[in-house]
């Protein structure tokens, strides 16, 4: 009978030279997927605020620390003299259609009027890798919303769900019995990892009171929503003389509530004498939030900058996005306002990341820990001569303006339109220079990195 064996010396050369090919294997693969090498680091959650490298394995955050070695990662981009942060969070952005009708613009429908929402990838630009739909769907037409944009966007959208069953837009934000707190907690039940709080909005700003509408009906309705789902209320809020601001922000809601447009036209936020309201500081607190929620209609410097001269600056930044707001822009162009003003970076930082993640309690937002999704803003900050408007058409002019060069989400590079993180076209690899014959074929790319 024949014996298949191997000799000694042959097992031991076999198990070399697997050694060897698994060592190779090893110190050819970067330990790191993607590296950003000597930013200056802006991170409150974990109160880090300077010169630092951050590194990006499998969509995660991996390390953030100095002096990385660029031979440890597959992709190193050079973001010196840039400010590195966690991704912005928006929690004031409208998408989708709400309670508009796909057939709007037919004379049968139900409601002419337009759309609210514009496309949630646009946030990107600024920054942001999560925003928060403040509303524009309710329970009625939230699945709509999820369905079209939610589950497609490449930014992370959450949502405020409209007390109004059919959101807004839909020609029946004012029908009290469109307004149950019931099926709006049972719909955020179902849906408890987008849906983030209820939204009030829009109610009865001018015409008189009647049987169905009581001055207190949609925040009353929306505050029960908001107690039985656990969530909170984000008002957007017209006070009258029986329906006051005091009272809303007093008495009506809880800690926790948010007060959106807070320097909008129609609240008594400086008075007559040029000094800040104290019902705010009271307010605050009890502990209600105060958001920007700049919109088209919605900040004025009249009140916005006496009050961050008194040292009020609302609790979040926000832009509240929508299809009538392009002068607004992005969450950058907020931000770059409240700079104009005098605020610190570090501070409006804070305000962009980690206080709206407690807001809409999701603390595992808005920070570059190790092991968190890597949600990373790269931000510039620009020196030389600018103006910015408000809703009242008044101009601010300042020395300061913060750009976003470069948007990475869950370690995807989203947004860089300048190539910060991209080869010039002259060193390219081949494959770059190389034209496909069919469409199947490897496109002229490059690098392969994840956008």
């Amino acid at each position: 009978m024949r014996r298949n064996y191997f000799s000694p010396h042959v097992v031991a050369l076999t198990i070399i030279v697997m050694a060897t090919t698994i060592y190779n294997a090893q110190a050819q693969t970067p330990r790191y997927d993607l590296l950003l090498k000597g930013g200056h680091v802006i991170d409150p959650a974990n109160k880090i605020d300077r010169v630092a490298d951050v590194a990006v394995t499998n969509g995660k955050i991996a390390a953030v620390e100095a002096n990385i070695a660029a031979s440890d990662a597959g992709k190193v981009v050079d973001v010196s003299g840039l400010y590195v942060t966690p991704g912005l969070i928006d929690i004031h952005f409208h998408i989708g259609h709400g309670g508009a009708p796909l057939n709007w613009f037919a004379p049968e429908a139900r409601s002419q009027t337009a759309p609210l929402g514009i496309p949630a990838d646009i946030a990107l630009q600024g920054g942001v890798t999560t925003l928060v739909d403040a509303g524009t769907a309710g329970a009625d037409t939230f699945l709509q919303e999820k369905e079209e944009v939610i589950d497609h966007a490449k930014v992370r959208v959450l949502a405020f769900l409209n007390i109004v069953a059919n959101g807004m837009n839909g020609g029946l934000e004012q029908t009290v019995d469109q307004m149950d707190p019931k099926r709006c907690a049972d719909t955020i039940a179902k849906y408890p990892d987008v849906l983030v709080g209820v939204k009030t909005a829009h109610y009865w700003t001018a015409d008189p009171w009647d049987a169905e509408h009581t001055p207190w009906a949609a925040v009353d309705r929306a505050e029960e929503c908001g107690r039985m789902a656990g969530v909170p209320v984000m008002f957007d809020f017209w006070p009258r003389p029986d329906r006051t601001y005091a009272d809303l922000i007093l008495k009506k809601a809880r800690p926790g509530d948010i007060h959106t447009h807070v320097f909008a036209q129609q609240f008594p936020i400086i008075l007559e004498d040029g000094k800040i309201n104290p019902i705010l500081a009271e307010a605050h607190d009890r502990g209600v939030i105060f958001d920007v929620g700049h919109g088209a209609g919605s900040f004025w410097f009249r009140n916005a900058v006496p009050a961050v001269k008194q040292g009020f600056i609302p609790d979040s930044m926000s832009t509240d996005l929508h299809t009538g707001d392009l002068n607004v822009i992005s969450m950058t162009e907020v931000i770059s306002k409240f700079l104009a003003m005098g605020v610190p970076l570090d501070d409006l930082i804070r305000r962009s990341t980690v206080n709206p993640a407690k807001e809409i309690r999701r603390p595992e937002l808005g920070t570059l820990s190790v092991g968190k999704e890597a949600d990373i803003a790269v931000l510039e900050e620009l020196h030389g001569r600018f103006s910015y408007i408000d809703c009242g058409y008044a101009r601010m002019d300042g020395d300061v303006k913060l750009v976003a060069r470069m948007t990475i989400r869950a370690g995807r590079i989203a947004y860089d339109p300048s190539g910060l993180s991209m080869t010039p076209w002259e060193k390219a690899r081949p494959q770059y220079f190389k034209s496909p014959i069919l469409s199947s074929d490897p496109p002229s790319k490059a690098d392969d990195y994840p956008r």
